[in-house]
């Protein structure tokens, strides 16, 4: 198949088309229903405010993601392992967080699955997108900058499900900020669009542009103040979602440069896990960091604004050193 460059706003335009037409829906369904979000005891407490704001927002814009991917393939002639099992991941993952947030949402409880239940479920997607992996004949081989290819043999499989899980969580612990994740999102798998382009991996492209065009719909509704929010079922999803898209680039590396937020993120909330263990201190006044600099003064905006500079930049250096 080809694509011509005109071609790549169909699916965008359809998927932010479906998701800015059903989301006045779904969160007036949830008002209706006096359903929201519920908010942690140990967040941060001007959040309180945010209690009861409709979430599972993450629900509208995947389905968006998913019917768009499946109707643009078939009519360009792109349906494709690979364009199977990234929907595949997205609708594992996604409904691991819909689990997730249902309980929390609708059994009134703080905390959903419990944090092993979400593993094993993760997991074994990565089980799954590596076999279907090996079984198209692609890859064993870790690709690195500046130094080539990395045989790992069976070993790749182990790294596929670390950044399958790694990623689809540091998504999750990202999506702490009114808008932040949106943003984050559309920059993120914009990059992955032009890299699809450029290695005419149009299956993959189609996905990515789907996927902005989604967030692009969803972002009206989720900016500060938040009318709702992605919820897990949204984080998860995008999470192994772009840790699958590398891995089907063969760019793995790119991941940690463009998802260096997701990184930090992450880091952010580990470091103050062991430093608290270790020596009864932290690091941060709140983590993950975005809560450092909430409670260091900043507002939500300011956050937002200077999280999304930092992500294009680094979007930007990753596609510089590629091409």
């Amino acid at each position: 198949m080809d694509m011509e460059w005109t071609q790549i706003f169909i699916p965008i335009a359809s998927s932010f088309a479906m998701t800015i037409i059903v989301l006045p829906l779904f969160i007036g369904y949830f008002q209706m229903r006096k359903q929201g979000q519920t908010i942690r005891d140990e967040g941060p407490k001007w959040h309180n405010s945010k209690a009861g704001t409709p979430t599972m927002g993450g629900v509208v814009f995947l389905t968006a993601v998913l019917l768009s991917s499946l109707w643009v393939a078939v009519w360009l002639g792109a349906w494709t392992p690979s364009l199977l099992i990234l929907l595949f991941i997205l609708v594992l993952y996604g409904g691991l967080g819909f689990l997730d947030d249902f309980i929390k949402v609708f059994k009134k409880r703080n905390m959903g699955l419990n944090s092993k239940q979400k593993l094993m479920g993760q997991i074994i997607g990565g089980v799954v997108f590596y076999l279907v992996y090996q079984r198209e004949g692609f890859s064993d081989s870790l690709n690195l900058p500046f130094i080539g290819e990395v045989p790992l043999s069976i070993f790749y499989g182990l790294f596929t499900i670390f950044w399958l899980v790694g990623f689809s969580n540091a998504v999750n612990l990202t999506d702490g900020l009114d808008g932040l994740v949106t943003g984050l999102g559309v920059i993120s798998f914009g990059t992955y669009a032009i890299i699809a382009w450029q290695q005419k991996q149009f299956d993959i492209l189609i996905v990515c542009l789907c996927v902005i065009g989604g967030l692009a719909g969803f972002f009206p509704y989720n900016h500060k103040p938040a009318k709702i929010f992605m919820g897990d079922v949204g984080s998860l999803a995008l999470g192994g979602l772009l840790a699958a898209i590398s891995i089907l680039l063969h760019q793995e590396w790119t991941l940690l440069l463009v998802g260096l937020v997701y990184v930090f993120e992450t880091v952010s909330v580990i470091l103050q896990v062991t430093s608290f263990k270790l020596t009864g201190k932290r690091i941060f006044k709140m983590s993950p960091i975005h809560h450092h600099f909430e409670m260091s003064g900043w507002s939500e905006w300011k956050i937002d604004i200077v999280f999304w500079i930092i992500g294009f930049v680094t979007a930007a250096l990753t596609l510089l050193i590629l091409y």
